[in-house]
């Protein structure tokens, strides 16, 4: 009689409990070192990040103040220049037509002809004895703001010069009245800035930055830059411009990198620019930077779990101050170690639940079947059905059990093999019809496809490079990757298959093998995710390929003789299709485009001259280091109403024997080359009543190839 159904062993049970226990031990500590990794590697590199915003920031701040250096530097060579220059004999008539000495006893321009949006005022105090080399100072110091005034007023609210004594003449577009409503007895002598210029406090005569001050007639926030300017061992005058500190306090305030805040001082200490915060928090902070050694630029605010990166302003001297919370730094690394922790539970899950159906179905199931075989033999029936494709000895005992149905088996597989054969023949067969038939269709097109092909080829060829680059070396990492380790891992646990609970919990072999099956599947996604980076570069590669082939499509549908073109977006496609070749050959491009309406020309003709003479230039600079290597496309209307393109390199150049055989059909300076393209090209240009010319100093003085095309507006045609 059949035997009654044994319970299942807690073998499968006890092996799954002590499995899961290690590798949740696993996952803690992945998440736990992951976390320091992270952590350890987002600060770095935010801390990189910052110093550089903040150096780049620095950089940007402090060039209004290096600019105003320079402008007064140039403002007092120019009035030094024109001091000299100016004899008495041009003061008087002309003195006396710009400015007048009103009631108040203070002279100022003439309010009936002064205009100080477009000339610099003067205002002379009360009380100012205007001698002849003093009047002779106010007039060329009115000329030479006059000159360079507006020029200066496009980064610099006023530019101004004032005279021993307290004469001051100003060029503020803003406020214009400003010399009309200060009062008469108004100094600025007395003003720092103007002490600053003076021999006994700046014997070095340097130009100096003033601190920041409340200008009294505009009611607004500003710092001086100071030039003095002797002549002959005696102070002649105290040039300046005004910096208003509105902009530099806002872009301190509200441009700020996210979750950070900066702050301007001076050396001193004194804040310049910051947000609103505890006055505490802001002297630590200066106290800190203040604190610091020699080059240091990155410093930590430990009470506060912040990070201060600073920069110096070059001129006045002060110091910006980039400030970084902790939390923006640990935030990210906390997010990315629950993800981790939850993959990692996720993934326990999923192999406790993996493994639980391979011991079912590798140990439990064929148990059950080797029980009901047994029973099936005891009752009289030897049709049994059992796995025999296992060599181990749970397989060697279906064996045992299956021996007469052996030779059905047999005639089965050879039947199998035959329609196997069958089928390959099939397939070999409709392979060559199917090759056959792609042969004929490529033949019936090769003709229409030849033209497209030579000029898609030549571009598409340079990224097919690349792509081929990339699947190379993806193949590369697909043979490099340890996957006859799966397949020895799996011999062996199939080898010890009967008690593999025992094996993989006590056996020194087998409480070794999660642990390499763990670095295995760690190896193998990192092989797995740089095959992916790789794909993806030839995925992006094919996509620019894609571009190349779309542009050339929209170019080669069939083009009217003549039709309305943007010449400057003409251009641009041009170099669209040669930027692969650009970018690999390191060629910097840089664009001279005059703004061109749109002209009647031949759209195809003309962008097959431009790909050929931009391919042409990128091949040239080949021998040039590719830091130095430049292309330069220029675009103007010439006189004689035509618009002329250049194409120029800093190349190998062109000897003066191969200029007039540059053009010919068949000659080529270039090993791979073909000599079609400038020849196509000068045809080209001809067939649209224009010309194409070369010019080249000579060897190693690089080239330039101009195409001139007719000036025809496309309203004028309308017309």
């Amino acid at each position: 009689m059949p035997l009654p159904p044994r319970s299942r062993a807690p073998l499968a049970r006890s092996t799954l409990i002590k499995m899961g226990v290690r590798i949740a031990v696993v996952i803690a500590l992945t998440t736990f070192f992951s976390y320091l990794h992270m952590f350890h590697t987002l600060r770095t590199e935010a801390l990189a990040q910052l110093e550089q915003h903040v150096s780049e920031r620095s950089q940007r701040e402090e060039a209004i103040f290096l600019l105003a250096e320079d402008n007064l530097a140039v403002l007092r060579k120019a009035l030094g220049d024109r001091i000299r220059t100016l004899g008495p004999g041009d003061v008087g008539a002309r003195f006396d037509s710009l400015f007048v000495r009103l009631p108040d006893g203070s002279v100022r321009s003439r309010p009936e002809s002064f205009d100080g949006t477009r000339a610099p005022g003067v205002f002379v105090p009360r009380g100012v004895t205007l001698d002849e080399d003093l009047r002779r100072w106010l007039l060329a110091s009115y000329d030479v703001l006059s000159w360079y005034g507006p020029a200066f007023h496009v980064r610099f609210t006023d530019t101004f010069v004032t005279l021993p004594g307290g004469p001051i003449i100003l060029y503020w577009p803003e406020r214009p009245t400003w010399v009309l409503d200060a009062e008469p007895g108004l100094m600025v002598t007395d003003l720092e800035y103007f002490a600053t210029s003076l021999p006994k406090n700046n014997p070095e005569r340097r130009t100096i930055w003033s601190e920041l001050y409340l200008d009294t007639v505009s009611g607004r926030s500003m710092t001086s830059v100071t030039a003095p300017l002797d002549l002959d061992g005696r102070h002649v005058a105290a040039l300046s411009q005004d910096v208003l500190m509105e902009e530099l306090r806002a872009r301190t305030v509200n441009d700020h990198l996210p979750g950070t805040f900066n702050v301007i001082f001076r050396e001193d200490g004194k804040l310049i620019a910051h947000p609103e915060m505890e006055e505490d928090h802001l002297r630590r902070i200066v106290e800190r930077v203040k604190a610091r050694q020699p080059g240091q630029a990155v410093l930590e605010l430990p009470e506060r779990n912040q990070y201060l990166a600073m920069g110096q302003l070059r001129g006045p001297g002060w110091s910006f101050v980039t400030v970084l919370p902790e939390s923006i730094v640990t935030k990210p690394a906390l997010q990315a170690a629950r993800y981790v922790l939850l993959l990692g539970l996720v993934s326990l899950v999923l192999e406790l639940a993996i493994m639980a159906w391979v011991l079912r179905h590798q140990i439990t199931h064929p148990l059950v079947a080797f029980t009901q075989a047994t029973d099936r033999v005891a009752s009289g029936d030897f049709h049994v059905e059992l796995d025999t494709s296992r060599n181990d000895e749970l397989g060697q005992l279906a064996r045992s059990f299956q021996l007469m149905a052996d030779k059905v088996q047999q005639r089965e597989q050879a039947l199998r093999e035959a329609n196997e054969g069958l089928e390959q023949r099939i397939e070999e067969r409709t392979r060559e019809l199917k090759e056959v038939h792609t042969q004929l269709v490529q033949s019936a097109r090769r003709a229409g496809m030849a033209e497209i092909a030579t000029n898609v080829l030549h571009n598409v060829g340079n990224v097919l490079n690349s792509v081929y680059t990339s699947a190379q070396l993806a193949k590369e990492r697909m043979e490099g990757m340890r996957l006859e380790h799966v397949d020895r891992v799996a011999n062996l646990l199939q080898e010890r298959q009967s008690d593999l609970g025992t094996f993989l919990s006590q056996d020194e072999r087998g409480r070794n093998v999660l642990p390499f099956l763990g670095k295995l599947g760690q190896n193998l996604l990192d092989e797995r995710q740089e095959i992916i980076s790789l794909l993806d570069d030839v995925g992006r590669y094919t996509e620019h390929v894609g571009d190349i082939v779309k542009v050339q499509q929209n170019y080669a549908r069939t083009p009217r003789l003549q039709e309305p073109v943007h010449l400057a977006g003409l251009v641009e496609d041009a170099l669209r299709i040669n930027a692969a070749g650009l970018t690999r050959h390191q060629v910097k491009v840089v664009r001279q485009l005059a703004d061109l309406p749109p002209l009647l020309t031949d759209k195809h003709k003309t962008l097959m001259i431009l790909v050929n003479l931009i391919s042409n230039a990128k091949y040239a600079m080949d021998e040039v280091p590719p830091a130095e290597r430049l292309l330069t496309v220029k675009m103007e209307r010439t006189a004689n109403d035509q618009v002329r393109i250049q194409v120029h390199d800093n190349g190998m150049g062109i000897a003066p024997e191969m200029l007039t055989r540059i053009f010919q059909y068949g000659f080529t300076t270039r090993r791979e080359g073909h000599g079609f393209g400038l020849h196509s090209s000068a045809l080209a240009a001809h067939e649209m009543e224009g010309s194409l010319t070369v010019h080249s100093e000579g060897p190693g003085h690089g080239a330039t190839f101009t195409l001139a095309l007719p000036y025809l507006a496309a309203s004028q045609q309308a017309v």
